[in-house]
């Protein structure tokens, strides 16, 4: 057993809900995530005969489990927050230990919604593996970042021909240059990794299973908080907001851009690409708070004192 693999049981047995088939389903899942995905993604040859296993044990699930863990669907067990710029520039940024729990107000799902941040200079970038397993992705591969302890040394012991470490400002400038592609930044959270954040990933709706999971209605992301408004008297229909949209969140009516509340996730990327300046982001309470960290250790701080 690798010293990684052991520094992550150790981790789990620190909590009083993560019990020996979580630590092996998170072993599954960080290990060989290519299949895990590639099998979520439903483009492994396996696919369908996983689905109907995992259908049939989910069914005979005990009751008293299922209850104390609160467990839902895909989207409650894992899933992301849509982040900023300045806010994911933050996270990779972070120089001390954090331990910000139960973050309901930021994190809505029922579990793995902590922030617990160990070692937080430890960044690896990992191979995409919802990029890795499709047919003709987008390039790079390398765009997922795993931080902070256990989780880093894992994905570096245990895939060391996709992997490599990230200096900080490495990992800023992975940001901005997936960000110049028009990619959206999500944290993103796990129950089987220890049911807390453990990676910032750099997304393309025609790649990313959870973005195209929630173009399909199952809710795996939530909103950064945001919501981006429209100044008609500047919009001069150009569309090239609604091309990059990875949210299929844009209309054109009359000439003019339409904002769809509904599905925009306040990812920024329609702002950006607009060169009239029509477009703008606005917070929205009725789409969450956004993941900001100095603002939750702030918090945590002011309520511990």
């Amino acid at each position: 057993m690798k010293r990684s693999t052991q520094w992550f049981f150790q981790e789990g047995r620190k909590l009083d809900d993560y019990s020996l088939f979580d630590f092996l389903h998170g072993y599954v899942y960080a290990r060989w995530p290519y299949l895990y995905i590639g099998i979520g993604l439903g483009e492994h040859p396996i696919a369908k005969a996983f689905m109907h296993v995992r259908s049939m044990v989910s069914r005979r699930q005990p009751t008293e489990q299922t209850q104390n863990k609160k467990k839902g669907g895909m989207a409650d067990t894992y899933h992301g927050k849509v982040l900023l710029p300045e806010s994911a520039h933050t996270l990779v940024r972070v120089q001390k230990d954090i331990d910000l729990r139960d973050l309901e107000h930021v994190i809505p799902y029922p579990i793995a919604r902590d922030i617990v941040l160990k070692n937080p200079d430890h960044i690896v970038v990992l191979e995409c593996p919802c990029r890795s397993v499709r047919e003709d992705p987008c390039l790079p591969l390398d765009v997922c970042m795993i931080i902070g302890e256990p989780f880093a040394s894992f994905v570096l012991e245990h895939h060391t021909e996709r992997s490599r470490p990230l200096s900080r400002e490495q990992a800023v400038r992975l940001l901005e240059q997936e960000r110049e592609r028009g990619h959206v930044h999500h944290a993103f959270f796990k129950d089987a990794m220890l049911g807390r954040f453990y990676a910032i990933c750099n997304c393309c709706s025609c790649c990313c299973g959870a973005i195209q999971s929630v173009r399909n209605g199952n809710p795996m992301l939530t909103s950064s908080g945001y919501l981006a408004h429209v100044d008609e008297s500047r919009c001069i229909g150009c569309a090239n907001c609604l091309e990059v949209c990875n949210f299929d969140a844009l209309r054109i009516e009359n000439g003019v851009i339409t904002i769809i509340d509904a599905k925009c996730m306040g990812c920024g990327i329609c702002v950006e690409a607009c060169l009239e300046g029509a477009l703008r982001l606005e917070r929205e309470p009725t789409k969450g708070v956004p993941l900001e960290i100095v603002k939750l250790m702030d918090a945590s701080v002011a309520t511990q004192g």
